[in-house]
């Protein structure tokens, strides 16, 4: 180590300056957080590595709760576990940074990874932080990115990641050059950025929005945004010299015709809404322009087909509905939900009619009817006869503007996509105009039938459209009060169904149980669970397997290194973030213990050096043990009993029963209780053994912080406040001496089973298919409320873990089923790749709708939104049914290919679309009422 002018620095070149890893928390805390109070547009942040910021946040301990932040996510199992307490490192973000990006590049033209997901692949730090950061661990390279402000009616601060890239093509020598500018930089910032990077003066430059080498529109050196511009992603941009020089080539296609150019002006509409589609050179032209004079809508800006797509595999002209979508970057989702919705019969028959008179302007809740003229416009294109494929960009641009969440380019969830959509269709077409208050009444014991019809009723007179016509239902939500058996019922919409799926492979887990309070020894139970199971299931077995009382509970930890590295502490916390080769273990306390303050044990072996007391804790061993203390009031000297007390089943018995208890438990006892070579030898050692029993022996405790790298003698007149102690958690080392050693056995805190040894010979367990129907029923199944989502009870007047049950009332004529295949824990995103058995034709829920009507509860499949690949890096298709033909065709953005029926159940099916089948009694009576209208 050198020491330099600017600081200490070691040979690595990191800064060695002199802060602890507690001042660096707290410098960084204290950074966070001031930014946070001044949020605003332009504000740098900074992307760095997960990879490295983990490592930096071990070092630090910046987890509250005595949490060290240890992350079970294998991609990042090639850590060292010796780099829990050391420095990280010089910072590294060389593995988020594309390839290609050299060091020769400027900090605004490194370009990231593509798909890299934040919390996972990166995290965002202030400027501020960044500076520190870099300041004391040196590395890079810096990879700023600012703070936009995005949405119209809900405006929300966002990073902007990933700034639009842009391909430059120069038609003087046609080269080409990438720009990287925010999609809320101006044209004329494009305009600077291209003549500077191309050395032309701006007044003699045409720039063009090249989107697929065809000129779509010519743009100007305006206050206009790129994203106001419909520019996207990895798009062209053609750059034309006016004074005549500029290539030939680029006012044709690759074949040598004639390009035609789309006009930059608003085209005049060759259709109204009334009117319908009309056919001008393979597109539709655009609603008419003066249906709302003042507002955007009617602006002629349109999505634009492409008749040159060679890929598609069906032919121009062959059928209305199989025009496919183009990739704007990452937009598969999009598409796949956008194809599900455009071939949904009712919405397809409604859109291509005159709907004008239903658009709401006025509803605060919408998107002044931009939404729904967008996706009218779009499904209009679609269903036009004449196109292969389209570019949804100004689809996408709406979008953005009204659903920040969706803007960008990094892959999202289809559902995601699809609930906005209904959502924001819903309130563009609201019939109502002017919402009236409502106030909800109580069941209180009337028949369902009136309850439900009174809800409807309430429900209608705020939320009318025609995605309440179709796509809404309506179930019975009962909650049970467990302390007062207050029941509520309430009878409530909803637009879809999100099922669970339930897991047909069994996974066995070891867990280890130890007492709070002292009253027993240790004790593995290897319990059988669902593998797509969670932590509230493994919860559940336990304490059958353990007799866990009802005044008990159990709180789960891993133990890593002997620490608690994290609590398992929500209950949907999916098992899957539980790897083989960790150490699970459950506590057992009185319920009241989590009002009290937590004490937390740490077990070490005693130094010979006094010195050694204040090393970074490597020499820990054992388990830690968890209680809770009594009192508002905590002395030094109540710790010590305490401890006492939860050491008290560990005391050693000289005699058989202890080596009986030892094997009983499976715990091995390092030969401490191997017996005496005589009865005389054993005698002096029971002697020896009561006398230590008799005396006070003192137990040496050292106060210690969240990362234990401080030790402070515990004295027995210390005080503490309970409403003083941060988090209401203590922790205390407990030295190992010579003394605790013989009157304690050590070996039950030691050797704690893996969850799960696998043998060598074991074999894979098969994944079974899982019926549609199964799934359905683990939704509606009875369960009670997490802790994060109490119930206020009425009768208790406090919040209660309530048990709630579902029951399906009224079900809509389209029903859409969401396949809960992505489950998130705190370390882990995982998809279930399980294949579920749905029927195509004769779908009968009349067996899950508690309502018994006339109307028929028999549905057919129309369309499939499929997921491929993990999470972050997948791809998203659809299946849809042309009812007309009676076929199937598969929608791969861009490419529409005609595909078998008995082709489409696969495993990444993840949305299902269903239309429900009029019974003969319904047709006659729209029949009848048809007539009648008539006549």
């Amino acid at each position: 180590m050198t020491i330099q002018d600017s600081g200490f620095t070691m040979e690595d070149g990191v800064s060695c300056l002199p802060c602890t890893p507690e001042e660096e928390k707290r410098i960084v805390t204290e950074l966070k957080n001031e930014s946070e109070r001044y949020l605003k547009e332009g504000n740098l942040y900074f992307v760095v590595s997960s990879r490295w910021f983990r490592r930096w946040e071990r070092y630090v301990g910046i987890d509250a709760g005595g949490n060290l932040n240890h992350s079970s996510d294998s991609q990042h199992s090639d850590m060292d576990s010796s780099m829990v307490a050391e420095m990280p490192g010089p910072i590294d973000n060389s593995d988020i940074v594309q390839s290609g990006s050299g060091c020769d590049c400027k900090e605004d033209e490194l370009q990231l990874r593509r798909t890299l997901m934040e919390g996972q692949d990166y995290v965002l730090v202030p400027q501020k932080v960044w500076e520190k950061l870099h300041e004391w661990y040196k590395g890079g390279p810096a990879l700023p990115r600012k703070m936009i402000l995005q949405g119209v009616y809900h405006r929300n601060f966002d990073v902007e990641v990933y700034p639009l890239c842009l391909n430059l093509i120069d038609s003087r020598d046609e080269s080409q050059s990438v720009i990287l500018l925010s999609r809320k930089a101006l044209v004329s910032e494009l305009f600077q950025k291209a003549c500077a990077l191309r050395g032309i003066e701006q007044n003699k430059v045409h720039i063009w929005d090249y989107f697929n080498k065809r000129k779509h529109a010519q743009l100007f050196a305006s206050n206009k945004t790129l994203e106001e511009s419909n520019l996207h992603m990895d798009q062209d941009i053609l750059l034309e010299q006016v004074d005549g020089r500029q290539s030939a080539r680029f006012g044709m296609d690759s074949t040598g015709n004639e390009l035609a150019l789309v006009s930059t002006e608003p085209s005049r509409s060759s259709f109204t809404i009334a009117g319908g589609p009309a056919l001008s050179n393979c597109h539709s032209s655009g609603y008419k322009s003066n249906l709302y004079p003042g507002s955007s809508l009617g602006s002629g800006l349109t999505d634009i087909g492409d008749s040159f797509d060679a890929y598609n595999s069906v032919r121009k002209g062959e059928g209305r509905g199989l025009t496919g979508l183009q990739n704007l970057g990452n937009t598969c989702f999009m598409n796949s939900a956008l194809q599900c919705l455009v071939h949904t019969p009712p919405l397809v028959e409604y859109f291509l009619k005159d709907y004008s008179d239903e658009i709401n302007i006025q509803n605060p809740l919408g998107m002044q009817g931009e939404l729904a003229l967008a996706f009218g416009e779009l499904l209009r294109k679609l269903w036009s006869s004449g196109q292969t494929s389209i570019a949804p960009r100004v689809f996408k641009g709406k979008l953005a503007r009204f659903a920040p969440q969706f803007s960008g380019y990094n892959q999202h969830d289809s559902q995601e996509l699809l609930a906005f959509l209904l959502d924001g269709l819903h309130e563009d077409l609201n019939r109502v105009k002017q919402k009236p208050y409502i106030e909800m009444k109580e069941a209180d014991d009337r028949p369902d039938e009136e309850v439900a019809a009174e809800s409807w009723k309430n429900h209608k007179a705020r939320n009318d459209s025609i995605i309440v016509d179709v796509c809404q239902g309506q179930y019975k939500s009962t909650l049970v009060c467990p302390v007062c058996s207050k029941i509520s019922i309430t009878f409530d919409p909803f637009m879809y169904l999100s099922l669970p799926l339930p897991s047909t492979i069994p996974r066995t887990m070891t867990v280890t149980v130890f007492y709070s309070d002292g009253s027993g020894l240790p004790m593995r139970y290897t319990v059988s669970v669902l593998k797509n199971g969670f932590c509230k299931d493994l919860l559940l077995v336990l304490r059958t397997a353990c007799c866990l009382k009802t005044d008990e509970n159990l709180l789960l930890a891993e133990v890593y290194e002997n620490r608690i590295c994290r609590y398992l502490e929500v209950p949907l916390e999916p098992l899957v973030s539980i790897k083989d080769d960790e150490h699970i273990v459950a506590f057992r306390y009185q319920k009241t213990g989590m009002e009290k303050t937590k004490l937390v044990i740490f077990h070490r072996w005693q130094e010979k050096s006094t010195s050694d007391y204040h090393k970074s804790g490597k020499e820990l061993f054992g388990t830690p043990l968890i209680t809770y203390l009594e009192g508002d009031h905590i002395s030094g000297a109540d710790i010590k009993t305490t401890v006492s007390e939860i050491l008290s089943p560990f005391k050693r018995m000289y005699s058989s029963a202890k080596s009986h208890i030892g094997k009983e438990n499976d715990f091995l006892s390092d030969g401490l209780d191997e017996p005496c070579s005589s009865s005389d030898a054993h005698s002096v050692e029971n002697a020896e053994f009561e006398r230590m029993l008799s005396t006070d022996l003192s137990l040496r405790l050292h106060l210690t912080d969240d990362k234990i790298t401080t030790f402070k003698p515990l004295k027995k007149d210390t005080l503490f406040e309970s409403g003083k102690i941060f988090g209401k958690i203590l922790r205390v080392v407990l030295d190992w001496t010579d003394k605790v050693q013989k009157l304690y056995d050590a070996s039950y805190l030691k050797d704690l089973p893996e969850v799960h040894k696998a043998g060598f010979a074991a074999k894979k367990t098969r994944q079974e298919a899982i019926s549609l129907s199964s799934c359905l029923d683990a939704f509606l199944v009875e369960e009670p409320l997490g802790p994060d989502d109490m119930w206020y009870c009425p009768r208790c007047k406090e919040h209660r873990q309530a048990v709630k049950k579902l029951d399906l009332w009224m079900l809509p004529e389209i029903i859409v089923f969401h396949l809960k295949r992505f489950t998130y824990g705190r370390y882990l995103k995982n998809k279930i790749d399980t294949s579920v058995n749905f029927p195509i034709h004769n779908l009968d829920l009349s067996q899950h709708v508690m309502n018994k009507d006339e109307q028929s509860y028999k549905y057919e499949l129309y369309a499939i939104s499929n997921h491929y690949g993990g999470l972050g890096g997948g791809h998203y298709t659809a299946y849809a049914k042309l009812i007309e033909e009676n076929r199937w065709y598969h929608f791969d953005d861009n490419h529409v290919s005609p595909v078998d029926e008995s082709d489409i159940k696969t495993s990444a099916a993840y949305l299902l679309f269903y239309k429900r089948v009029r019974s003969e009694t319904e047709m006659e009576t729209e029949e009848s009422s048809r007539d009648h209208s008539v006549s």
